[in-house]
């Protein structure tokens, strides 16, 4: 092998691998006003990220063999990070996973019983068959539309009864956003994907838990390699509360809500459990103008790629995980979960996908070291003391000083 050609001191940093991020939303094609490929892709490495796995509501969907191509065409054109994508499931397009590459995609994407463009998927039959239709992962958003909709109509008509001087009411609160996308609305699509899934025998991985209640939906008896149904938390539930909204307003807006300190508490011991699998961002970036309005009008999703580790890490300076646990959650087991291919350890024979990191070095994310074009983050104004000093895709520093160096673009992933 070629002599070193240089030398990196990082006495008193700590190595880590890459974190691999199971669920971003980086809006190419089509919603490039909100974000692209080439910015987030940059936003990635500034926060230790070096892989990332892309969801399908963009536009076109990414529910058809061509779109599918398409996205992949484009991240291998303007991703500064390794990259797979999902193929989004329709009520009538299961007919098409025979034709996807277990070793080039990374799951099947299920929203089930929450809208995203024609995406929803509520009938039962088309249900099964999806879950019967295919050994990969299918990776499912839960929430129950009908609950939701009844809640809505609930709290508009309470308010409308408080204040009946005033016009009907077409907004809420963003209080009530957990509310109207509550616990139960959770748990009953939760409930219903685990018993489909045991059922059919399918791989199942349910995203953004959100709840204590749906905990009870999973379990911690075997090891990672042998579950069939894993559960992944994302860093907004773990960091904020219900509390959160009086300053964070719409800013923190997402679906599923952030809900009770309780949950959120649940959350985390069940990271330290093992009930929890993995951990992500559902990076979902919108323009300001988007989060304009309440519970009912304000675009749902925000900007984190850039702040999920320091996050955790800071997590751990409240004695809340390991950092053992967070490398953990945020790389080993992404990439045990969906069976990457040497990435996810720093070990010999694997690509060096590394990120080296300053526990002590105090720093505030404000508007201009913001890499995400949306260029808002709803941790703005906050400190840290864990700092990302440099990450390394594929062996080239990609990310040092505060700033991209090196435009060298990333592989995609391959499984199985």
């Amino acid at each position: 092998s070629a002599p070193c050609q240089e030398t990196i001191d990082a006495k008193g940093y700590y190595l880590l691998p890459g974190v691999i991020d199971d669920h971003v939303h980086f809006r190419d094609p089509g919603l490039t006003q909100k974000a692209d490929i080439a910015s987030e892709s940059r936003a990635a490495p500034a926060g230790g990220v070096t892989p990332i796995m892309d969801m399908p509501n963009t536009t076109p969907l990414t529910t058809t063999i061509d779109a599918l191509n398409q996205k992949f065409d484009l991240m291998a054109a303007k991703s500064l990070v390794n990259y797979s994508c999902y193929f989004g499931a329709t009520n009538s397009n299961y007919t098409l996973f025979k034709e996807l590459d277990e070793h080039h995609i990374c799951g099947i994407k299920l929203f089930m019983g929450s809208s995203t463009g024609n995406m929803l998927v509520d009938k039962m039959n088309s249900l099964e068959n999806i879950f019967n239709g295919t050994d990969l992962l299918i990776a499912v958003h839960c929430e129950d539309q009908e609950t939701i909709k009844q809640n809505t109509e609930q709290y508009l008509k309470q308010v409308a009864s408080e204040h009946p001087a005033e016009s009907e009411p077409t907004d809420l609160p963003i209080k009530y956003h957990p509310l109207i996308r509550s616990a139960e609305a959770c748990y009953r699509s939760t409930e219903l994907a685990v018993r489909l899934a045991k059922k059919t025998q399918a791989r199942l991985h349910v995203l953004h838990l959100s709840t204590a209640k749906e905990l009870e939906l999973f379990s911690n008896e075997t090891s990672l390699s042998e579950k069939r149904i894993t559960a992944e938390a994302c860093i907004a539930h773990l960091i904020f509360d219900d509390s959160s909204y009086a300053l964070k307003k719409t800013q923190i807006k997402c679906n599923p809500a952030i809900k009770s300190n309780s949950d959120r508490e649940a959350l985390r011991s069940a990271v330290n459990s093992g009930i929890i699998d993995v951990i992500a961002t559902d990076h979902a970036p919108h323009l300001l103008t988007d989060k304009e309005g309440g519970a009912l009008k304000a675009t749902s999703g925000m900007p984190m790629i850039q702040f999920s580790l320091v996050s955790m890490l800071a997590l751990v300076n409240e004695g809340i995980f390991t950092i053992e646990k967070v490398v953990e959650k945020m790389c080993h087991a992404p990439a045990e979960l969906f069976q990457i291919n040497k990435r996810g350890y720093i070990r010999k024979g694997y690509q060096a996908d590394l990120v080296l990191v300053c526990p002590n070095e105090k720093w505030t994310v404000t508007a201009e070291n913001i890499e995400s074009k949306c260029k808002w983050s709803p941790l703005e104004g906050e400190s840290f003391q864990w700092k990302v000093d440099k990450t390394f895709v594929n062996g080239k520093l990609v990310y040092a000083d505060g700033k991209i160096c090196d435009q060298s673009r990333g592989q995609a992933l391959r499984f199985r």
